[in-house]
């Protein structure tokens, strides 16, 4: 990346902690790279006591935008000039566009999520799909889902800071979609049982499984499971978490956070470039391979 660093090059960053984990600065300046634009992305270790300054700091610079991830992703928006309609009905933003000096906020881990989804030919399109989670990438995939077509939903979610966000999108999800959709305590293992039971699919979309979290899961054991489930987890970092090692135990099907990163990351790449990533050679890149 070096030899075609100029004074010429624009920059894009990623504000998260902690991020030195991400394969997203790799996927992106291969991109780059590969479509001969010059563009350099870098990660940036940023949390929401820093948050604000960045912001700051990628405006003073001009530079073209950035991704946002955990656990900034609820916060940012404050601190842009404009969200677009699905941010604003998320309430998280994931993506910043540098518009002339307007900072417009996205969220296009919705899009990368199901996209994935699509990619590995799983179809949750008028079925049932239980979801772990109410962060800024799970209530994106939440809203995501329901405008898609998929038919109900159990969120699940500890009481925590997040839980009135999670109350926000049932009711946003009841107001604008057909999709049935209801909320439960993720402390209540009994009922997080009962309804991934008669779900297609289960989605982890917490950040249990990544460090600091590693090798825990959302659910006790491999007998929540069945071999016709779905099981897909947000998190990339190992590539098989806790809660995908269990699933592959009770031989589900089950898909890490990759795909989601690469079609959310190309969502974005689209935002800032006007042109789509080497979907293709980027899957070679990043190792992408569906069980």
């Amino acid at each position: 990346m070096a030899e075609r660093i100029t004074g010429h090059t624009e920059l894009i960053g990623l504000m998260a902690y902690p991020i030195r984990h991400s394969s997203s600065p790799a996927m992106h300046n291969e991109a780059f790279a590969t479509l001969g634009l010059d563009y350099a992305y870098l990660a940036f270790e940023v949390d929401n006591s820093t948050l604000e300054d960045a912001v700051k700091g990628l405006r003073a610079l001009k530079m073209v935008g950035s991704n946002v991830s955990m656990p900034n992703k609820t916060v940012v928006g404050q601190y842009l000039d404009e969200l677009s309609p699905a941010a604003k009905m998320a309430g998280a933003v994931n993506t910043i566009v540098n518009d002339n000096g307007k900072l417009i906020g996205h969220i296009t881990d919705g899009i990368g999520y199901m996209q994935s989804l699509k990619d590995n030919d799983i179809d949750v399109i008028g079925k049932k799909m239980t979801i772990a989670g109410a962060g800024g990438a799970a209530t994106a995939i939440e809203i995501q889902a329901a405008l898609d077509g998929v038919k109900e939903m159990s969120i699940f979610n500890i009481k925590d800071k997040f839980w009135a966000n999670a109350e926000e999108t049932v009711k946003k999800i009841r107001e604008n979609t057909d999709c049935i959709v209801n909320l439960y305590d993720l402390d209540d293992k009994d009922k997080l049982r009962e309804e991934i039971a008669d779900s297609y699919l289960f989605a982890q979309a917490t950040g249990v499984g990544m460090k600091p979290l590693e090798g825990q899961s959302v659910v006790p054991d491999e007998t929540f499971f069945r071999p016709d489930l779905i099981v897909t987890d947000t998190v990339y970092a190992p590539r098989e978490t806790e809660t995908l090692r269990l699933a592959k135990k009770a031989g589900c099907k089950t898909m890490n956070g990759l795909g989601m990163m690469l079609f959310q990351g190309d969502a974005a790449f689209h935002l800032w470039t006007g042109k789509h990533m080497p979907i293709d050679h980027m899957k070679e890149v990043l190792d992408i391979k569906y069980d």
